[in-house]
């Protein structure tokens, strides 16, 4: 399993080994914005782990101090006592960072930081940045987090964010992608690459924090997924894998059992780790080396 949380959109996503779609929640970053210095009071970027987990089997609403439960029970009453107070509540994962020098050791230690996922009153807000750091989630999607994932399970933060759509809602921010990637770095012509399926398919976007395009995909109503393309800048940042964890979500929503595509061979490994194989020779499409790979739900 690995867990995702989206800065631009304030959501956590909870993924299976193969790419599926096990869980989707409401968050609440850093009202400063990202950030990885101590003392920023943002939320780290980048791949971290669950450290440790703490508090299981507490009450909801438990208060926790320094990572131990004080023996209270947060209440609106217990908040007008102590309004200074940052609440942390009924259970705790606490996040180390993967990446030194960036999330890990020295002034960048997320772990040294005290960077957690943590509950929070519910009657804080979701959906908006407004923590000191720290991911805020609602009570019940905590305590059903903690119970699914185990220490050491990997947490991306990212700063993009990943929507489906129709090819009338979604045409533009496309276009810019594929025609950056396979028109003009790739050399696929125009005429290729342009085809009639576009607007039969469903089709998804990342998106920066600015709003920009910065990757694509496509999944036809037979079940073929194409057209996967991430800006050179944004590549090895897990836009990619993202992009095909929504198709994924996207075929099993229309009750697709088989799924296939025409991989470029450099990149057949990466369609392995979702759970894709290879079927028959490699082939040249559009001038490049490509392999067909096929999935069963």
């Amino acid at each position: 399993m690995h867990i995702r949380i989206s800065l631009p959109q304030q959501s956590l996503e909870l993924h299976d080994e193969r790419g599926t779609l096990l869980r989707r929640y409401p968050v609440s970053t850093a009202r400063n914005g990202a950030g990885e210095q101590n003392g920023s009071y943002g939320t780290p970027r980048g791949r971290h782990i669950v450290r440790a987990k703490v508090g299981a089997g507490e009450t909801a609403n438990s208060v926790f101090a320094g990572r131990r439960p004080t023996g209270e029970i947060w209440t609106s009453q217990l908040a007008e006592q102590f309004p200074e107070r940052d609440w942390i509540l009924t259970r705790i994962l606490w996040l180390s960072g993967r990446e030194p020098g960036r999330n890990r050791l020295g002034e960048v230690d997320t772990m040294r930081r005290y960077i957690y996922l943590h509950g929070c009153p519910d009657s804080a807000p979701m959906g908006t940045p407004d923590s000191h750091g720290c991911v805020r989630m609602r009570n019940s999607d905590i305590i059903e987090l903690f119970d699914l994932v185990p220490a050491y399970t990997p947490v991306d933060i990212v700063e993009f964010g990943v929507e489906a759509g129709s090819w009338n809602e979604l045409m533009a921010q496309a276009r810019q992608v594929r025609d950056a990637v396979f028109v003009d770095e790739q050399k696929v012509p125009q005429d290729i690459e342009w085809d009639e399926h576009d607007a039969l398919s469903r089709h998804v976007i990342a998106r920066d924090s600015d709003g920009g395009a910065i990757g694509t995909g496509r999944l036809l109503p037979d079940g073929h997924i194409g057209r996967m393309a991430v800006l050179a800048d944004w590549r090895g940042k897990g836009v990619g894998r993202a992009l095909l964890e929504r198709l994924l979500e996207e075929a099993r929503l229309q009750g697709h059992d088989h799924l296939a595509l025409h991989a470029q061979t450099q990149a057949s490994g990466f369609y392995r780790r979702f759970g894709f194989v290879e079927e028959g020779p490699e082939f040249i499409e559009a001038g490049i080396p490509h392999r067909i790979m096929v999935r069963s739900t």
